[in-house]
């Protein structure tokens, strides 16, 4: 069955990214705008000379966007999941981008059965350009929190 990113897992992406009308640089120092995101949905990636954008638009872009990451988890993931997992699991490919995702030693934990060990491979993802970012272990602590909150899938 396909999972999809739950209405909460929503509201905690929006919480995580922030909305920023204007283009600017991520701590990766990639240009981004609305809710995280580095392309539009169809596939330009966002400069920094262009125009600012709407909430809603930016929230109409990041729900065609989610679909892509919740695609990306369902095919690399070959074990059963809590939603709690699933959503973290899309927060996290959301931040750290698809290829990064599926190619992780958390995902192949993960297929293993490790479940616990694939949790604490989350923290390792606190970093942009080589360096820790705060934000990011923030964020990597919350994900693996929601990763665990639900218990073991039945």
């Amino acid at each position: 069955m396909m999972m999809k990113l739950s209405a909460d897992g929503v509201v905690r992406l929006k919480q995580f990214e922030g909305f920023r009308a204007a283009p600017y640089l991520c701590s990766a120092g990639v240009p981004t705008i609305g809710y995280g995101a580095t392309y539009y949905p169809v596939g330009v990636k966002v400069k920094m000379s262009d125009p600012p954008i709407s909430e809603d638009r930016a929230s109409e872009m990041l729900t065609s966007m989610i679909k892509s990451y919740a695609d990306a988890i369902n095919a690399c993931v070959k074990v059963p999941l809590t939603q709690s997992m699933f959503d973290a699991l899309v927060l996290w490919a959301y931040n750290i981008g698809i290829a990064a995702a599926q190619g992780s030693t958390l995902v192949r934990l993960l297929n293993a059965g490790a479940y616990g060990d694939a949790a604490n491979q989350f923290l390792r993802w606190n970093k942009a350009g080589g360096k820790e970012v705060a934000g990011l272990t923030r964020r990597r602590e919350h994900e693996q929190k929601l990763f665990l909150s639900g218990g073991l899938p039945q």
